[in-house]
């Protein structure tokens, strides 16, 4: 395998200056939830239009807590899409209620809202959709949909930081949005997410969630009181440092990420019968640039053969409901035909901000020996079955 210029499917862009910002926090003593954090809500908030802003550990804290605020609890049901991080649905069922899951798009790879009526019931409390790759699926029918029904919408916006919905950045509207800093996403914080909210009422209520439901009076603990079963979500300083760091080059590297898809569209060999993802330069990201390969192609064989090329190929993300914690649910293979394809064929190619044009011609260039091998162990197998 080529190891000496492997090229991963995604890379962090830490700039020296946030190194160096880093290390003065590191020096500060004040290491934890601080000033850092703060300053890096209030960025944040400026940017999502003055909603309020609390940063988290985790997206899949700031999920947890959604689910808190909007009351969501046993007995309740949760509709959201089977292609995701399956902390998607674990949330859900952490919060004792149940994952129901809807059939994607094919098209977008998004739920697919023309279905989520049907699988509206009396128990239903709240819409989680998931903007796969930095898609935005369609916020005005998903909230229309919501309106009508009178339920709560958790958008899972973890993949969907720099997106926008009609020229609105995914955050600046909605009811409770939840948006991830893992060290693969378009900025990243190391580790941390954030919670964008509706109200400063709202805020104070996810603020006693994401610290163990202590409140203090004024500056001091003394006199402190608890009043819920809060958790441990608060985000460091060091994190909100680097995520600081990164909030400045945002729309720079949104705008690359635009450029990088724009050349694997042009340059990607149609005759490999891969399907390529819906082209959207207005709206997405471009957090991921996934195709699905022929459904004769052993993905395995696909993947390895990309990493002896020194190309590194990501799944992102097989079909949950598969998964055995969901199959004690009931679900099972030929639910959701669409998330089945999609789980079973997609690979991640790589897209960061600091590849080169000559990346992209590299990834294209071995994609084609590295199919037809697939595809060749895929026919050997069908005859063995």
């Amino acid at each position: 395998m080529a190891t000496s210029n492997f090229l991963p499917f995604t890379r962090p862009a830490i700039d020296e200056a946030t190194i160096a910002a880093v290390g003065e926090v590191l020096r500060s003593g004040w290491i934890t939830s601080g000033p850092k954090v703060r300053e890096f809500e209030a960025q944040l908030s400026a940017l999502f239009g003055g909603r309020p802003v609390r940063a988290m550990s985790s997206a899949t804290g700031a999920m947890e807590i959604a689910l808190a605020l909007a009351n969501i609890g046993p007995g309740d049901e949760v509709i959201t899409t089977p292609v995701s991080w399956v902390a998607t649905a674990n949330v859900v069922l952490r919060a004792g209620a149940r994952s129901v899951f809807v059939d994607c798009d094919p098209r977008t790879r998004n739920i697919d809202l023309a279905l989520v009526e049907a699988a509206i019931t009396p128990r239903t409390r709240a819409l989680l959709p998931v903007d796969l790759a930095g898609l935005p699926v369609d916020r005005d029918r998903l909230y229309a949909l919501a309106s009508a029904h009178r339920l709560r919408v958790i958008e899972d916006a973890a993949q969907s930081m720099g997106a926008n919905w009609g020229g609105r950045m995914v955050g600046a509207t909605g009811d409770l949005v939840s948006i991830s800093f893992h060290a693969n996403k378009n900025i990243t914080s190391a580790e941390g997410g954030c919670l964008v909210l509706n109200d400063e009422d709202e805020a104070r209520r996810c603020e006693l969630w994401r610290l163990q439901g202590a409140a203090k009076h004024g500056d001091s603990w003394d006199g402190m009181d608890v009043t819920l079963a809060g958790g441990k979500h608060n985000l460091t300083d060091i994190a909100a440092c680097i995520g600081l760091g990164q909030l400045p080059h945002l729309a720079a590297f949104t705008a690359r990420r635009g450029e990088l898809a724009r050349r694997y569209f042009a340059r990607f060999d149609r005759t490999l019968g891969c399907e390529l993802p819906l082209e959207d330069y207005a709206q997405s990201n471009w957090h991921m640039f996934q195709v699905l390969l022929p459904e004769a192609a052993v993905r395995t064989v696909f993947i390895s053969r990309m990493r002896d090329a020194g190309i590194g190929v990501g799944v992102h993300y097989p079909a949950m409901h598969l998964f055995t914690l969901f199959r004690k649910l009931g679900y099972g293979p030929g639910d959701f035909p669409h998330a089945e394809r999609i789980g079973r064929s997609t690979v991640s190619l790589p897209m960061f901000p600091a590849m080169a044009d000559g990346d992209i011609d590299r990834v294209i260039a071995a994609m084609g020996p590295a199919l037809h091998e697939a595809i060749a162990a895929g026919t050997v197998r069908s005859k063995r079955a």
